[in-house]
């Protein structure tokens, strides 16, 4: 029988705590949540490893690492209210609503939205909700929100899920640029989002942050 206690003190000792993330709250988090049970049966043997995972559809789960550092440079606070975009089955929400007072989450696959927030509940997480629909839209109704992560790569951030983020607030993302990724910070202060460098990272685009083309005559 796997002994996915051990592997996931070991994803904490090899993953994050050497990517400078030392946090209590995150490093608490990453220990207590099970993430073998936030992936499709067939990829519980691969929970652990540090890589993004395929879950499907052209998206993945984030790898230990990036989540953990992005985390990190939100400096996410126990009064915040988070909008995790794109949650899959709700790994990245269970982790946020171990560190803050309220998490909501939007996945675009009503399916995986119904079973992430079956698998919230039957570990007791209920300061989170899941809702479906279009990732680029976030869940403006339970807005505005401290902090707003996004769980997979973009090219540039559609302006309505900046209008959710509270005055003050921050946002991670993971930009694409050619074959280079980067997960920024962006720090809303006057109504602009001033995005800040922060680690190298990757993630396929999720569909609604592509670039938009602007044709010239």
């Amino acid at each position: 029988m796997t002994d996915y206690t051990a592997r996931r003190t070991m994803m904490v000792d090899t993953q994050v705590r050497p990517s400078d993330v030392t946090k209590f709250p995150i490093i608490d988090a990453m220990l207590a949540v099970p993430r073998e049970t936030f992936v499709p049966d067939s990829l519980r043997e691969a929970a652990y490893v540090g890589e993004n995972l395929d879950i499907g559809n052209g998206r993945v789960l984030l790898e230990p690492r990036t989540l953990a550092k992005m985390l990190d440079a939100l400096d996410v606070q126990p009064s915040h209210v988070a909008l995790d975009v794109a949650c899959g089955l709700g790994y990245s929400t269970a982790i946020l609503a171990k560190m803050c007072d309220f998490v909501v989450a939007v996945e675009d696959d009503e399916t995986r939205a119904t079973a992430a927030q079956t698998i919230l509940s039957e570990h007791g997480i209920d300061n989170a909700a899941v809702m479906s629909g279009p990732l680029a839209e976030g869940a403006q109704k339970s807005g505005p929100y401290d902090i707003i992560i996004v769980q997979g790569g973009v090219e540039e951030v559609p302006v309505m899920l900046i209008d959710q983020l509270r005055e003050g607030g921050r946002i991670a993302a993971v930009f694409l640029e050619g074959n280079l990724g980067v997960a920024r910070i962006g720090y809303k202060i006057d109504g602009t989002v001033n995005w800040r460098f922060a680690f190298n990272a990757g993630a396929p685009v999720l569909a609604g942050f592509e670039k938009r083309t602007v044709f010239a005559l």
